[in-house]
């Protein structure tokens, strides 16, 4: 991890937003959400911590926190316009923190492997709690057929092949010798490839919980979400393997 420039004497929060903006890792590979919203939102959450005195673990905590009270409230508040509002809300502000978490790293001259073993731990677990906490909504739902239940649960298995296996590529090229994501941070992706990986953003799926005063549609935009990201994952992994095999040659 790249450690940001120290400070200078009286810096002011915009001073530390724009010197950490200028020391941004690159885009690669990211979706429109995390690309365009959550990252300069937790370019901003990181200053604030930053003046505030935090350590990353601790905005790590903080991240985990309103993530949990998030899924919490969707698996066992009763779906509505109010419910949908709270549990995005908590989600959104969330995920921002996880960006969060490491650029405060950088600011504080760099990460250290027990704060990205924690990052990946929360990610881990909100990554699958927050299909089977769709799956507990649903399953409230009087007049839903069971059947529907099968998209939440096939939604959690995608989820948690798509985070292993991004985490397993980073650390088999990193054995082989071969550019890992972070080493690519010049690569600049266009517009157009952000927008089209958007269905498989975690940061969409937050927004989608605004629809829970319409069960009918947010089940309807949920399940294209998953079908999105099941499309996009039988394509890259395909790609994936192809890539592992040429990491022996």
């Amino acid at each position: 991890m790249t450690a940001v420039a120290a400070p200078g004497a009286g810096e002011t929060l915009v001073g530390t937003v724009r010197r950490l903006a200028g020391a941004q890792k690159g885009a690669t590979g990211a979706p429109a959400w995390s690309r365009f919203v959550n990252r300069p939102l937790g370019r901003v959450l990181a200053a604030l911590a930053f003046h505030a005195g935090l350590t990353p673990n601790a905005v790590t905590a903080l991240s985990a926190t309103w993530t949990a009270s998030g899924i919490a409230i969707l698996a066992v508040a009763p779906a509505g316009w109010v419910t949908g509002a709270v549990v995005t809300a908590c989600l959104v502000l969330g995920y921002a923190l996880d960006s969060a978490d490491g650029q405060l790293a950088r600011l504080r001259g760099g990460g250290s492997p027990a704060g990205e073993w924690l990052d990946h731990v929360v990610d881990s677990a909100k990554n699958s709690s927050v299909h089977l906490a769709v799956a507990l909504a649903l399953w409230r739902l009087a007049d839903l057929h069971p059947g529907w239940l099968l998209v939440p649960l096939g939604f959690c298995v995608l989820a948690v092949v798509h985070f292993t296996v991004t985490l397993l590529n980073e650390a088999l090229r990193a054995r082989h010798g071969a550019r890992t994501r972070a080493e690519r941070t010049a690569e600049r992706p266009g517009v157009l490839r952000s927008l089209l990986v958007a269905p498989t953003d975690y940061g969409v799926l937050c927004l989608v919980f605004v629809l829970l005063g319409a069960p009918a549609v947010f089940l309807g935009v949920y399940t294209a979400l998953a079908l999105a990201t099941a499309a996009y994952l039988v394509l890259a992994l395909r790609r994936w393997y192809r890539e592992m095999e040429g990491l022996t040659r």
